[in-house]
């Protein structure tokens, strides 16, 4: 049971409070509802971009990482398709100090045209690194391309389609996303660690309490467009060993099928006692390596995905078969038994415990449990609510979905 309070400013800012006595540090995360879901086909990567501008300096602090570093502090942020996040971890003692940096970059950033010129080249490097340089770099622009319509955001990853759009953007695009996005009544601040609620509570009114709200941008996303009919999407590159992935629309955060869903993959992928590495990679015929199974959930409708690394001559239609096959045995009567299930609840209830001892992962968790409107207690009880039958009816409506079946090659 994580112990917290929450409560929320005038002028928006929600707020998540655990006390922790038994540390001498305090962490502090600033989650921010924006992410790559907000940007428009023309300017991808812009949301990224931010989360390197808010390093940039801001309106009264020119060096955010120099601040934190002389209060003994830690700090790092990351941008998804739905959200940014921002977090640092300190004394307790340096508590103010905190939220002094977190308070002035909500309030405004410098806009120091210098600071854009030097992220437009770090994030473009970063593209370079990540997408053209590496190994399968480019496959979730393939992947995601073939899944979503277009126009829809999850039609391209986080970093963007492309550096030129990072290379394009202008003053006043950094200014516009900052300001319809960066607000108080558009985030929630969640400390966890040794600074008790009240004097808590006083210094984050003190420090936030005065930024003004703001006019948040609307969110009209245009429909999935998920695929009518199965899609078969070839890609070649330098890669070390061919792969096949395989793309099933699910269900968005938070609903039933959601739950089972992550379910699905972690009955199929729980590491080497998962049945797909069972049956595929340790009894197999060798022409699988390496095989998985996860769901990239999102606040829209996400995929359950597969996916297989194969040996040089393997048969890769065969291969999409038999991946499709793992998901094909949960429909059976008794694959999927009550002990079986109740194993990934407790590998749930496990994982969920040890992610939140460290302050740091307890405050972001605080932070989105909070902006879903969910209790962080309950989340393994939300969890639970899937059932034998559910499991076997959800395989087999996905079994049914038209797919994104993509093969990645030399």
């Amino acid at each position: 049971m994580i112990e917290y309070k929450s409560y929320t400013l005038p002028n928006g800012l929600r707020v998540v409070h655990n006390f922790d006595p038994t540390t001498s540090m305090v962490a502090v995360d600033v989650l921010y509802n924006v992410g790559a879901r907000d940007e428009a086909r023309s300017l991808t990567g812009i949301a990224h971009l931010f989360e390197h501008l808010m390093f940039g300096g801001s309106i009264n602090v020119p060096d955010y990482d120099k601040v934190i570093t002389e209060a003994a502090g830690t700090n790092n942020a990351w941008t998804s398709s739905d959200f940014t996040n921002f977090h640092c971890q300190l004394p307790a003692a340096n508590f103010d100090t905190a939220l002094y940096l977190e308070s002035d970059r909500m309030l405004s950033l410098s806009f120091n045209p210098q600071a854009l010129q030097v992220q437009r080249s770090v994030v473009v490097e970063e593209f370079k690194q990540q997408c053209l340089n590496r190994p399968y770099g480019d496959l979730m622009h393939g992947l995601r391309a073939a899944l979503y319509a277009p126009e829809h955001p999850y039609s391209w990853p986080v970093i963007g389609l492309e550096p030129q759009h990072i290379l394009n953007a202008t003053d006043d695009d950094v200014r516009r996303w900052f300001f319809a996005h960066y607000a108080p009544n558009n985030a929630v601040l969640a400390v966890s660690g040794n600074v008790p609620y009240d004097l808590a509570r006083e210094r984050i009114e003190h420090w936030f309490g005065d930024i003004p709200r703001r006019e948040i941008a609307p969110r009209n996303l245009p429909p999935c467009g998920f695929p009518s009919q199965d899609q078969y999407v070839h890609m070649r590159g330098p890669v070390p060993s061919p792969m096949v992935i395989i793309a099933i629309p699910m269900d968005p955060y938070g609903t039933p099928d959601y739950y089972a869903a992550d379910t699905i993959t972690d009955l199929l992928s729980a590491g080497r006692s998962g049945s797909i590495y069972q049956h595929l990679v340790a009894r197999g015929d060798g022409s699988i390596i390496e095989a998985d199974a996860s769901i990239i959930g999102s606040e829209h409708p996400g995929f359950v995905l597969f996916t297989a690394h194969t040996a040089s001559d393997a048969d890769l239609n065969h291969v999409a078969e038999a991946l499709l096959h793992e998901l094909e045995l949960l429909t059976h009567s008794g694959e999927v038994t009550d002990y079986r299930l109740q194993r990934t609840f407790n590998r749930f209830a496990t994982t969920h415990a040890l992610s939140n001892l460290d302050q740091q992962a307890r405050a972001f968790n605080l932070a989105l449990a909070d902006i879903h409107g969910h209790d962080i207690n309950q989340a393994l009880e939300r969890r639970r609510q899937t059932t034998v039958a559910h499991i076997q009816d959800l395989a087999a409506r996905l079994l049914h979905t038209p797919k994104v079946i993509l093969t990645y090659t030399k």
